[in-house]
């Protein structure tokens, strides 16, 4: 992640800053608040923090990750050279400011999730921007959800194109339990009731009902039940779930509902840097 955040950094400096080295002496010391301009879940400030220290930039005071903010609330003080403070500003901001955004809108559909289903695990996915997977992963994390996979080399994923190249949901999880570690889970991404039922009898340990409606996820569960397979796996049910209907998806009896939009469609908070 500090490799990410370095190029992050050399990006914006370009050749240097060249406003910031015309104006301020070398050698200018000033100190610096982080406020807040809008309330939610603050998330990614240890990494900020830790980013202004390995540039000589002294902690005065700082809030904590999964902290709940309001308007107005002093994040981070800050003292040091103002020209490298002024350097990291930006970047630090843009960070900081994406991974609240990410970390409020996750713990808002958690809280709505857990009055409908107290054992629902709210999920994110791989649908984040390049590079900067690890931070929106982290950012769910810190706002009450499940990171799910970080990298392809977590669990297995069958998903529907590895179906297509293999030929069928019972030869897919055959080759991935002949292929891959024990300690690996297999988790297969299903479109109809029968292939879960596959699913299930052929050794899944996760099933992924992939856009279906609540209708049919639970017409999905009751074959399940009937066939003895429930207890044995864990449901997840992905594809179309926004914030808006994911009530509608808390009412069944799954386990995991993961939805895109925490990563891809989340707003960043707005704060500021004011140097005194």
């Amino acid at each position: 992640m500090k490799d990410i955040i370095e190029y992050m950094l050399k990006e914006d400096c370009g050749f240097g800053d060249i406003t910031s080295n015309a104006l301020i002496p070398e050698d200018k010391i000033f100190a610096g608040r982080l406020i807040s301009k809008e309330s939610g879940i603050l998330a990614g400030i240890n990494i900020i923090k830790d980013l202004f220290l390995d540039y000589g930039i002294e902690i005065i005071s700082s809030m904590n990750d999964g902290d709940k903010i309001k308007k107005g609330d002093l994040l981070l003080e800050i003292k040091g050279n103002a020209r490298k403070m002024l350097l990291l500003e930006r970047t630090a901001l843009n960070l900081l400011m994406r991974m609240s955004g990410v970390a409020t809108a996750t713990n808002r559909v958690v809280n709505k999730v857990v009055e409908v289903n107290p054992n629902l695990r709210v999920a994110g996915t791989r649908k984040t921007s390049p590079a900067i997977a690890k931070f929106d992963k982290l950012a769910i994390s810190i706002g009450g959800g499940d990171t799910h996979r970080f990298a392809l080399d977590d669990m297995v994923l069958i998903k529907d194109n590895h179906i297509a190249v293999v030929g069928s949901v019972k030869e897919a999880l055959l080759l991935a339990k002949a292929n891959v570690s024990f300690s690996k889970k297999i988790e297969i991404e299903v479109e109809t009731l029968e292939d879960a039922i596959i699913a299930c009898e052929n050794g899944a340990d996760i099933v992924m009902l992939d856009n279906m409606d609540s209708d049919q996820i639970n017409d999905t569960l009751e074959a399940l039940v009937n066939k003895n397979l429930r207890n044995d796996v864990l449901i997840e049910v992905s594809g179309g779930i926004t914030e808006d209907n994911i009530l509608d998806y808390a009412k069944c009896d799954v386990d995991i509902i993961s939805l895109g939009s925490l990563t891809h469609a989340s707003r960043s908070l707005n704060f500021s840097l004011d140097m005194d």
